[in-house]
């Protein structure tokens, strides 16, 4: 394809109605079309990258493979478009404006003003076609966070105008706008919409597709009505309902023909979608022959329940998909484990679920509960997945209660401890000393040499494999002699062997005992399932099983 193609996604009336799920299903639908695409995403807020936001503010922070910290929406990019996407991808007002300084400082702009306008949108402009150029896509999406009318992104907004402006056929605006039904009136209304069309307007840019988002389908009516009030053809106006799976985004776009509507726009080839794989998929995320229980202790859970989907939402997906793959529905239950430290909820709720998952996490808020939880897993045998601060307060359990280290703890919570199993990595203690924080951890994808016949080994088929890191804490080799004669298997290592990657029972001890030190989820895609999620889903779904029957007996027994 001679000149790449560009497709801008916004939002109208209010955030939070799904812009990253539809740049990813946009992304989805024309790379079942046999093109080549990559999405960006641009936030804009003054972080340089999201490393040092709070997760219950703004969501999971997703490293990319190359250590990027970004914003949860690289992460559904990634999931829907099955491929990793590198740093250039992703940028925020703080990243764009501090290369421009940075450019400024080293004579790149040769002693002239360096403005506002036209300087900090050509920079963005710069960055989307290196990111364009990197991938060498046909199509680039460029999702611009916030909501049309905010100051905050009219940057952004600027930069779209002028690309748009020097290639009128090769870019795209699609807006993502609210229709609202208010209940005491239960009449769909599209004022809002037509409104957030006329701010787009303002800025020198026209809608040529509007995600019509609400609780129902959008009736014909409202289509026509959005057409001529936003100044487009009525079939531009797709609708996008509320959906049970996100998985379902694409193929109801489709139904709308969001694909063949984009060919036409941006003047590209007439194909056809092969999207059977994922409507496959999106078939087994509704009918799953079993249910799997799975309780996720973590301390994000007291924010109020609508932060706990972006908190863990690539854990949350990772364990769809593999319970997806087996041909079950997960029932995740979040328990917050300061209720087990304190004892409001009694150990013995967890055996109502077939398996626990301890996510990763910083500091000590509920701590000694994750400990409790832990043991408890250990000794009752139920299967245990822990990601990184999940594996180090499993080492640090075992250490305590089966190595005879008393007192064992991570240096990240007690300095003092006698037994310091879990310290901060050397790289790291500069970092720590001289309070530079932002982009500073172990990050981005490390090898890892697995031990022949482990669990883990078993579950990837082979050798070395590459996982994706974000801590700065590790396991202290100082300790590992007489945790390993106590029985725990490090059973993943850097290729040095010296830093431990995984740890796990082995099988005839603990049917699912395992912990890593990367975060596995961020390599979980839905229609590539991880291995270490799939089996940990399966060892939930057997324990559920023996479960059941011990029930049947013992009610027949009884009777």
């Amino acid at each position: 394809m001679a000149q790449p193609k560009y497709i801008f996604v916004v939002g109208g009336v209010m955030s939070g109605i799904g812009k990253g799920i539809a740049t990813s299903a946009i992304g989805r639908i024309l790379k079942s079309k046999g093109l080549r695409v990559t999405a960006i995403k641009i936030d804009p807020y003054i972080n340089v990258d999201a490393g040092t936001m709070n997760p219950t503010e703004h969501g999971e922070v997703f490293v990319l493979e190359d250590g990027y910290e970004t914003d949860q929406d690289m992460g559904n990019y990634e999931r829907f478009l099955d491929e990793s996407l590198p740093e250039i991808n992703y940028m925020t007002t703080g990243r764009v404006y501090l290369s421009v300084i940075e450019r400024e400082r080293n004579l790149e702009y040769k002693g002239k003003n360096v403005e506002v306008v036209p300087d900090i949108p050509l920079e963005v402009l710069r960055r989307i076609t290196a990111a364009q150029a990197a991938s060498k896509a046909d199509v680039t999406l460029i999702e611009i966070g916030g909501t049309i009318g905010e100051y905050q992104n009219i940057i952004f907004l600027e930069a779209a105008r002028m690309l748009k402006q020097e290639f009128p056929r090769d870019v795209a605006v699609v807006m993502v706008s609210y229709v609202p039904i208010p209940h005491n009136i239960g009449e769909m209304k599209t004022k809002p919409t037509q409104y957030a069309a006329r701010t787009l307007n303002s800025v020198g840019l026209q809608a040529d597709i509007i995600l019509a988002r609400a609780t129902v389908p959008i009736d014909t009516k409202r289509k026509e009505k959005i057409a001529v009030f936003c100044n487009i053809l009525p079939e531009r106006v797709i609708s996008a309902p509320d959906v049970e799976s996100i998985y379902d985004v694409p193929l109801n776009y489709e139904k709308d023909g969001l694909g063949d509507i984009l060919e036409k726009v941006l003047d590209l080839p007439k194909r056809s979608a092969e999207l059977s794989d994922w409507e496959a998929f999106a078939e087994r995320s509704h009918n799953g022959a079993s249910v799997i229980d799975i309780a996720i202790v973590g301390k994000y859970f007291d924010s109020g329940s609508f932060v706990l989907s972006d908190v863990y939402i690539s854990v949350l997906e990772a364990l769809k998909g593999a319970a997806y793959h087996l041909n079950a529905k997960p029932r995740l239950t979040y328990l917050n484990s300061k209720d087990f430290e304190s004892g409001k909820l009694p150990l013995s709720t967890l055996d109502a679920y077939g398996g626990i998952l301890i996510p990763g996490g910083f500091g000590e808020t509920g701590i000694e509960g994750k400990l409790k939880v832990i043991r408890y897993a250990r000794e009752n045998k139920i299967p245990y997945f822990g990601l990184c601060y999940g594996m180090q307060l499993m080492v640090v359990e075992y250490a305590r209660n089966v190595a005879g280290l008393s007192g064992a703890h991570t240096t990240e919570i007690d300095e003092k401890t006698s037994y310091p199993v879990i310290a901060i990595m050397e790289s790291q203690r500069k970092n720590v000393a001289e309070s530079r924080y932002g982009g500073t951890m172990r990050l981005g994808s490390y090898p890892c040499v697995l031990k022949e016949g482990s669990i883990a080994g078993k579950a990837y088929g082979k050798k070395e494999i590459s996982e994706r890191h974000r801590h700065r804490y590790e396991v202290n080799p100082r300790f590992m002699p007489q945790i390993q004669k106590a029985g725990l298997v490090f059973s993943g290592t850097s290729p040095d062997g010296v830093l431990m990657e995984i740890a796990e029972l082995p099988k005839d001890v603990h049917p699912f005992f395992l912990g890593t030190q990367f975060h596995p989820e961020f390599l979980a895609r839905p229609l590539s399932p991880h291995p270490l999620f799939v089996g940990f889903m399966r060892a939930a779904e057997e324990k559920a099983s023996i479960h059941s029957v011990s029930l049947t007996e013992a009610s027949a027994a009884q009777r």
